[in-house]
This record gives structure tokens, sequence and C-alpha cells, in this order.
């Protein structure tokens, strides 16, 4: 569907490989959509954005964190925190609200050789009431203010579902009124430079 190319990352002594669509085959594709849905979302998934980057690195680095747990990744794009962190998990679930990145993903867990990782359509505005994870990986996702309210409701569900979150966020201003609502779970907290963007990363735990 769309023509792709594919980057290697680096994380200390190993190497992941992204399946990453070509900026024209997007722009194509989402001037199609437009002529049926003049609502359609914009690709934001399409590219690999600092906060993934920042997270991979995190989750490569603090290995522990996720190390022989069960794993989710809402909003995950081209699932490159999720492809990094399927290395030391039990089980992985890369999920995103439209199956065309998870198509992506999918040709990026083989050329992986990744076996413990599925891919699934989650919308964080209608999930599952059965839905858990030991840990939930979310990079980038409070970019839109409309979506605050519901995005904390998620949050919420899962940190009573006792699962661990592990946020990365690029340093938005606007984003400062969603990350005080946040801070009081924060059980750690660390900043990074990727590509000049300042991102920060918070683990979150619910208040025992």
């Amino acid at each position: 569907m769309f023509e792709t190319t594919v980057q290697q990352f680096s994380f200390n002594d190993s190497t992941v490989s992204l399946v990453i669509p070509n900026t024209i085959s997007i722009q194509q594709w989402y001037s199609t959509q437009l002529q049926t849905n003049k609502d359609f979302p914009f690709p934001f998934w399409a590219k690999v954005w600092p906060s993934a980057i920042a997270l991979a690195n995190f989750l490569e680095s603090q290995s522990h964190l996720v190390a022989n747990k069960n794993i989710l990744e809402l909003a995950a794009g081209l699932g490159l925190p999720s492809l990094v962190a399927a290395k030391f998990a039990a089980t992985l679930v890369c999920s995103d609200y439209i199956q065309e990145p998870l198509n992506l993903v999918e040709q990026s867990i083989v050329l992986n050789k990744l076996n413990n990782v599925e891919c699934r359509i989650l919308d964080w505005n209608n999930l599952p009431e059965d839905l858990s994870t030991d840990v939930l990986l979310l990079s980038d996702i409070n970019y839109e203010p409309a979506a605050f309210n519901q995005l904390l409701k998620v949050i919420e569900f899962f940190l009573q579902n006792n699962s661990t979150i592990i946020l990365a966020t690029p340093q938005r201003i606007m984003a400062k009124p969603f990350i005080e609502v946040v801070l009081p779970f924060c059980i750690e907290q660390t900043e990074t430079a990727i590509e000049e963007t300042i991102v920060s990363i918070l683990v979150l735990r619910e208040n025992n």
C-alpha cells in the first residue's frame, strides 16, 4: 500500500529495524482519504517522533521495568518502543486506532524476528472494559488538548488496575495542565534531548 524504507535504530549493543512509509506515499493516501471524509485524522503515526526514540532508549536502559512483563502500547504508530520492549517482555500488544500503521509494524516484527508480539486495533476512546496489562507504554499522546480528559480517564483506568505506565512526552507548554494532573502518580522522572527536542519520561503507578 505504501512505498517503504527500513531504518536502523541503535540502542546500546542492539539494533532495531523499523519499516517506515515514504512521505509522498503517505501524502497521496491522506489526500485520497480526505476525498471521502474531510475530517479524516492526519496520519501523525507515519513518522518516528522524538518521544518514541526517547522512550525506546529508556526501555533499553531500564529494561527491568518491562522484563518478563505483559506490555501494551497504545497509539503506537510505527511501534519503535514496542519493538524494543519486546526484546525483554513476556508478551507485547502493539496497538493503534487504524490498521495502516499496524500493517507496517507487522513487517517490522518479521524483520526483527520477534515471536511475542501481536498487533491489535484499539481506540483509546472506546477501550474494552476487560483490557489489562502489566505495563502500558504511551509516547507523545498528549498533543491535542481536546483529548486530554479522555486520556486522563485512560490513565486512571490502567492505574486503578495496577498497571505501571511509562509516558514519554515532549515538553509542550499546552500539555502542562495534563502533566500536572499525572505528576502525583510519578515515581520516576527523567529528561532527555532527542533531535533538539526535550522529552520527559514519567513512570506512573497508583499510590498505595
